[in-house]
């Protein structure tokens, strides 16, 4: 069987590659990387170029056009060796500087396509929201060519962003898991939040992905599986990722500098009581693993941890979200004197010092019910569904 066999969904960049005049008339920009590419894994760029589009700039998100920088970087490159077009950075560029950058790339549309995994606080969503609203303001045209949420479009999980804690991992008021697809959450922001920053909507339009349905994950696209970043190395970092990312708020190890990044979780402090601990839980879709890592780098680097691994027995019940705030409050009832949050000190952009478990959760209130010992979990409950706390008319697939 060809690997064209196994493939169900025909992703909007493939539908624009077999069409380019899908994007419209005029210059077109390509805001991608390495996950920009065809069924068959030929990168977006240059496949578009041999179509005949009218493709004259590249722009590249957090991790740079080929995906070598580690989270908080980008790449310095100024043009693509493969097409010789210039390569703009757009990581932290917002405002009236990218307003300038895109004006001066001398685009009249810009196309996106990059692979989302489904949580607000990844950033290319965010790179996306930016860069609407700029074209809004510069009167670029706006084209999302659509790609499969990889956690499927059924469920949602924790609450929406409150306004005074937006920041590069959240802009607007979005679930932590929002159940979206990239033009599904394009549709839904350019109606309500690009309007008050830009003063009006962006031109917009999606390029729907064919055939993915919204009880779709990853694997069950048959499209193959390219690490949108250094550190979401398989579908199944991507299935934990919404809720251990949360980690990155703690002064704990979420995995960074292993092999296994946001599967696994450790500290110096941690012992016998964790996983066990987690266990009594019965926490639905996922078993705790008792294990001992050193990571590379990042936190703790080269300091023997404990810690668990998330063993994902049924992806269907499993949610990350309240797996992961469980996961906390054990940690504060266990080892009070050593579990504690980190400062975001510039990590991201716009943050000042604040905690950052505030950023990625989009309120103070998951770090204050974790201290005060309240029960956290009501928390995690979605304002609704998918459809109903975006408004199914942004909805595109059934």
């Amino acid at each position: 069987m060809s690997r064209d066999d196994r493939v169900a969904v025909s992703t909007g960049i493939a539908r624009l590659h077999a069409s380019p005049g899908l994007a419209g008339p005029g210059r077109l920009g390509l805001v991608t990387n390495h996950t920009g590419v065809l069924p068959d894994l030929r990168p977006a760029g240059p496949a578009l170029l041999d179509a005949g589009a009218r493709l004259i700039a590249l722009f590249g998100p957090e991790h740079g056009l080929q995906g070598t920088g580690q989270a908080g970087e980008s790449e310095a490159a100024q043009a693509d060796p493969t097409t010789g077009l210039p390569v703009h950075d757009t990581y932290r560029c917002s405002g009236e500087r990218l307003d300038k950058l895109l004006v001066d790339s001398g685009v009249d549309a810009l196309v996106y396509d990059l692979q989302d995994i489904g949580a607000r606080f990844y950033t290319y969503v965010w790179t996306m929201f930016d860069l609407m609203v700029s074209a809004a303001r510069t009167g670029v045209r706006f084209v999302v060519a659509d790609r499969p949420n990889p956690l499927g479009g059924l469920v949602s999980e924790g609450p929406l962003l409150d306004p005074a804690w937006a920041s590069f991992v959240g802009r607007a008021a979005v679930p932590v898991r929002h159940g979206l697809t990239c033009g599904e959450l394009a549709r839904h922001l350019n109606t309500s939040a690009v309007p008050q920053l830009a003063g009006s909507a962006a031109d917009l339009t999606v390029i729907e992905a064919v055939g993915w349905q919204r009880a779709m994950d990853a694997e069950a696209t048959g499209l193959p599986w390219v690490a949108p970043s250094p550190n979401i190395p398989t579908p199944a970092t991507a299935t934990c990722y919404p809720g251990t990312c949360l980690f990155e708020g703690t002064n704990l190890s979420e995995g960074r500098g292993t092999t296994q990044p946001f599967e696994i979780v450790g500290a110096p402090y941690i012992d016998a009581r964790f996983a066990p601990s987690l266990a009594e839980l019965a926490l639905p879709g996922v078993h705790f693993r008792d294990l001992r890592y050193v990571p590379t780098f990042h936190k703790h680097a080269g300091r023997p941890l404990r810690g668990v691994q998330l063993h994902i027995t049924d992806r269907e019940v499993f949610a990350p979200v309240r797996t992961a705030v469980a996961m906390l409050a054990t940690l504060r009832r266990l080892y009070p004197d050593d579990f504690d949050w980190r400062t975001a000190d510039g990590d991201v952009e716009g943050t000042g010092h604040r905690h950052f478990i505030d950023l990625l959760w989009g309120s103070d209130r998951l770090r204050r019910a974790v201290d005060a010992g309240d029960d956290p979990l009501p928390l995690c409950d979605p304002p609704a569904p998918p459809g109903r706390w975006a408004g199914d008319d942004v909805l595109l697939y059934s």
